[in-house]
């Protein structure tokens, strides 16, 4: 199930960002892609981003977590990982599905790592600049209209 992160699961969290990231997103960057991204993810970075604007979420399977999600400002995507091995479970669906309930935007926003952009494709992200490089980390610019998430919610049903 997702529910809200708490300041206890942040190093169970910081973890999983970890594993995920060294798997599919590592091998493509810079030693300093890779430091930059181990301080955003590390258990002292969710507490520096939490507040009443930012919305941090794990999939919490049984007491085990699984993947965490991060909506920044109600309106951009931050954080979306999954344990390497629950990937291809639903987990990223979930907890994709969870941010957009509570966006507060009319437009999301995420910069993907390049490994992680045909997701979001499948979920409506569509690419929205070129490819950009910030502190090592190189990044796919995309967006999704909030009405396009309620409307391919209802399609489901």
């Amino acid at each position: 199930m997702v529910r809200t992160l708490l300041e206890t699961d942040r190093e169970e969290a910081s973890a999983v960002c970890m594993r995920a990231f060294l798997t599919a997103v590592a091998p493509s960057l810079s030693s300093t892609g890779v430091e930059t991204f181990g301080t955003i993810a590390a258990a002292d970075g969710f507490a520096q981003r939490s507040g009443p604007d930012s919305l941090q979420v794990v999939y919490d399977d049984a007491g085990v977590i699984k993947g965490v999600a991060e909506l920044k400002e109600r309106r951009h995507v931050a954080m979306l990982f999954v344990d390497p091995a629950c990937q291809r479970q639903g987990v990223g669906e979930a907890l994709l599905a969870a941010v957009m309930a509570q966006a507060r935007s009319e437009v999301v926003t995420v910069n993907a790592s390049l490994s992680s952009v045909a997701f979001y494709q499948r979920h409506g992200f569509a690419c929205s600049a070129e490819v950009g490089e910030s502190a090592g980390l190189i990044y796919q610019p995309m967006t999704r209209s909030v009405s396009h998430a309620a409307e391919a919610t209802f399609a489901a049903r």
